[in-house]
């Protein structure tokens, strides 16, 4: 497997690959042929060009939960890391252990009634990827619901890191009926509190969400032990960072192919 990393100074990249003892190269040092781990959405074309030809890939963005101040990390940082197979999201549940979603101490929340309706736009990235304009995108979600539910509707639109952690999405969703986004990680955030959650892009919450805009007055909502087991399986696909640089993401993932 290679690792590329822009200009070879991607922090998170390069952790996971002196943690594996694997080699190091630019964008423009790929040879075309090997394994690769590559970074982020603005990769596009060579995510496609993978697709294209079968050609095995690991993809890393930021992690599904962990990132928001908490407990274990009350600044917020970026600490969590997904690594998926040939894909950008954990799409099937997988049996897992309960131990490193316990370790998170984040809870899996009961259904909570709301009122509104909570609009989570897509950010630049993904809105390239899959060939969408946010603004055209919020306006005909919103149209659309109209169709559908009478319910106010909230627009969360997407903000800088920093702006995220003060205002929280926690804060837009109490009261709160449920979230509809195209592929956000705001999705996995809404379940695990007590929301559902409307996906139309294909995402990591897609086993507990609804994917059928037009039931969003009775949106899907799983049970607690099937949420809980989904929970579990998100926990072995994310890696803290300190896991990147002492090579048990790579020993995990390498388990995996076993």
């Amino acid at each position: 497997m290679i690792c590329l990393s822009k200009n070879q100074k991607d922090e998170y990249v390069n952790a996971f690959a002196q943690g594996a003892g694997l080699p190091i190269k630019d964008y423009s040092q790929d040879d075309g042929v090997s394994t690769i781990l590559i970074r982020g959405m603005g990769k596009r074309k060579l995510i496609w060009q993978c697709w294209d030809k079968r050609r095995p890939f690991y993809y890393m963005d930021s992690g599904y939960v962990g990132n928001y101040p908490s407990a274990q990390n009350p600044q917020g940082w970026k600490k969590w890391h997904r690594i998926v197979s040939n894909d950008l999201q954990h799409r099937k549940i997988q049996k897992r252990s309960a131990d490193r979603w316990q370790r998170l101490d984040c809870p899996v929340r009961p259904r909570k009634p709301g009122k509104h309706i909570l609009l989570v736009l897509p950010s630049e990235k993904p809105c390239k990827f899959y060939g969408i304009n946010a603004e055209e995108w919020k306006r005909e979600t919103i149209s659309r619901l109209k169709l559908y539910t009478d319910r106010p509707v909230v627009v969360r639109e997407k903000q800088p890191r920093q702006q995220r952690i003060k205002q929280s999405i926690f804060q837009d969703l109490d009261n709160c009926h449920a979230v509809v986004t195209y592929q956000s990680v705001a999705a996995i955030e809404s379940v695990l509190y007590g929301v559902p959650a409307v996906t139309l892009a294909p995402t990591a919450a897609d086993p507990v969400c609804e994917k059928n805009l037009s039931e969003v007055e009775n949106p899907h909502w799983e049970d607690q032990y099937t949420r809980e087991k989904w929970a579990h399986h998100l926990a072995y696909c994310q890696y803290h960072i300190s896991e990147l640089q002492n090579g048990t993401a790579y020993r995990m993932l390498q388990s995996e192919i076993g």
